[in-house]
């Protein structure tokens, strides 16, 4: 299975916003390995604004070493990255 980086390692000098073709044909030309190409052959047809969006519209998680638990609890979490004294409490 494809990685996020790897996504984005092949996608690297793409410039954006690009189309799935475009998106594409610079895996294939940046020798992206077959389970790239074929997640990537995946996406729906439409503009992408960079390569995070290409990456999550394949279905590929940034940190696929963070599990549901945490992911869940960072969900309800509605102030990520806010210090305690900046939330409203």
């Amino acid at each position: 299975m494809a990685s996020y980086d790897e996504v984005l390692r092949y996608l690297s000098s793409l410039d954006y916003p690009a189309g799935k073709a475009d998106v594409l044909r610079e895996a294939e030309r940046e020798g992206a390995p077959p389970d790239v190409l074929k997640a990537l052959r995946a996406l729906p047809p439409v503009d992408y604004a960079n390569g995070n969006e290409v990456a999550r519209s394949a279905g590929i998680e940034a940190a696929p070493e963070v599990g549901r638990a945490q992911r869940a609890a960072q969900a309800r979490d509605r102030h990520p990255r806010v210090s305690q004294h900046v939330r409203r409490i």
